[in-house]
């Protein structure tokens, strides 16, 4: 069940005070100016721990199908990619204004994008926000077979090495079901987002990172 609020003014600072209250935006369509925001009961995350689950054959293309990983490096081609509209709809919630403000945040260091790239080309990606030991996932795009999900591989793998806590997905996904997706009641999320915000860690040591 959602709990839309309309705004039509959407700024960088207004979006890190409502993911800390546990709250995000969609825009009513591609070229609209109108902003909801959500917070759905129950919350789908991802699970950190030994409850990932990657199948076999996915594992197997992460390690061998040749793609390039890597973090931040051309993270507004990523959140561009994911606003073009899907095969199976010909509208998408990533407005311009959702790009633009976006692109601050990962200016500012909040935002950041897992990408697969192949002979120089972005194939893949994904982005999200980072609050604390909390890494809200917001959209992924795939160009190839899996790139996409093994873009989310590696996410869960960084995540893990720098300390974070929380992965939040939003809403569940049929694709991301495979993963070992959870529901949990909004309050139990809101208590767990608090918690991993006030973790002392960080997205990188501020220096530039490769996915490995």
């Amino acid at each position: 069940m959602l709990d839309p609020v309309t705004d039509p003014h959407l700024t960088a600072d207004t979006l890190l005070h409502a993911y800390g209250a546990g709250l995000f935006p969609m825009a009513r369509g591609r070229n609209s100016e109108r902003i909801d925001w959500y917070c759905p009961d129950p919350r789908a995350v991802l699970p950190l721990d030994d409850g990932f689950r990657v199948r076999r054959s996915l594992a197997k293309r992460v390690r061998n199908a040749g793609f390039e990983f890597a973090f931040d490096r051309v993270f507004r081609d990523v959140i561009e990619q994911c606003a073009r509209p899907r095969d199976d709809s010909s509208d998408t919630w990533i407005s311009p204004g959702i790009v633009r403000v976006y692109d601050e945040l990962y200016t500012r260091g909040y935002a950041h994008s897992v990408e697969a790239h192949r002979n120089g080309r972005l194939v893949g990606g994904l982005y999200g926000v980072s609050l604390g030991g909390a890494f809200f996932g917001e959209s992924m795009f795939s160009r190839e077979k899996d790139a996409s999900q093994a873009c989310l591989v590696k996410l869960v793998e960084h995540l893990r090495r720098r300390g974070y806590a929380l992965l939040d997905t939003q809403f569940v996904n049929p694709h991301l079901e495979q993963f070992g997706i959870q529901t949990v009641p909004r309050v139990e999320y809101l208590r767990r987002l608090a918690e991993a915000i006030d973790l002392p860690v960080t997205w990188n040591d501020g220096v530039d990172e490769a996915c490995g």
